[in-house]
């Protein structure tokens, strides 16, 4: 109570109006809740259960789509699906369709964020990525060793710590979108280096360094054996 009134206070002293602190409050209860569910140790089971609500878009493998409408999920590092999770539900990163999925009625908390992100970093990804142009991969390897790997890795393997999201197995026309969007600042959410750095980025050196991304394989154990499918959605249309 007494922090409440403190942030009245603050809004009255300011010219706040209701409607901004009520955002305020609302940034601040999602901020607290986003740092909690990194150290919350996920319900797999509980995961499987909330990621139907996830199965018409990213599919039940969450494999996402090689025409880059939905990108691949599984297997990404859970940190990141919580980061960008709790991004979309503050407005930080603009998803319309996505939002509504990540609201308070759809994931209750802290706990069910780090759930359903679990399950999905637990899933093995697909032995068949959509791909780039074969002939750009060399040129864009250098592009990537020269400009990418400090943050994401030297096998575009993302960063736990920081982060920076795995890359590799990601649809090539998904990894498109975002770089564009990200160049064009459409992504609030994207880190400020990386727009800078990748501003300037001629056509064919975006083609050929996303190209080279999309044709990293993950390790072993982490792709799915052929013709596998998720047993825990059997009745979904594939």
């Amino acid at each position: 109570m007494k922090h409440r009134s403190h942030c009245l206070a603050l809004a009255l002293l300011l010219g706040f109006s209701g409607s901004a602190l009520a955002r305020a409050a609302d940034d601040h209860r999602d901020l607290r809740s986003y740092q909690e569910a990194l150290r919350l140790k996920p319900d797999l089971e509980n995961g499987r259960r909330l990621y139907i609500n996830c199965v018409s878009c990213h599919g039940p493998e969450a494999w996402g789509q090689k025409n880059g409408t939905y990108p691949q999920i599984a297997g990404q590092l859970a940190g990141v699906i919580i980061k960008q999770l709790e991004d979309i539900r503050r407005g930080n990163r603009s998803n319309p369709i996505m939002r509504a999925f990540t609201s308070p009625r759809v994931l209750g908390g802290a706990q069910e964020i780090a759930d359903v992100a679990g399950y999905v970093a637990s899933l093995p990804m697909t032995p068949d990525n959509g791909r780039g142009r074969a002939k750009l991969i060399e040129q864009g390897r250098k592009i990537y060793m020269d400009k990418c790997k400090d943050c994401h890795g030297e096998q575009a393997q993302g960063d736990p710590v920081d982060l920076a999201p795995l890359l590799y197995d990601q649809h090539f026309l998904y990894l498109k979108r975002q770089f564009d969007h990200i160049r064009r600042g459409l992504r609030r959410n994207a880190d400020r280096k990386m727009t800078k750095q990748i501003k300037d980025f001629e056509p064919e050196e975006e083609r050929a360094v996303l190209s080279y991304v999309a044709s990293l394989r993950p390790p072993p154990d982490k792709v799915a054996p052929a013709g596998w499918t998720n047993a825990d959605f059997p009745g979904v249309v594939r």
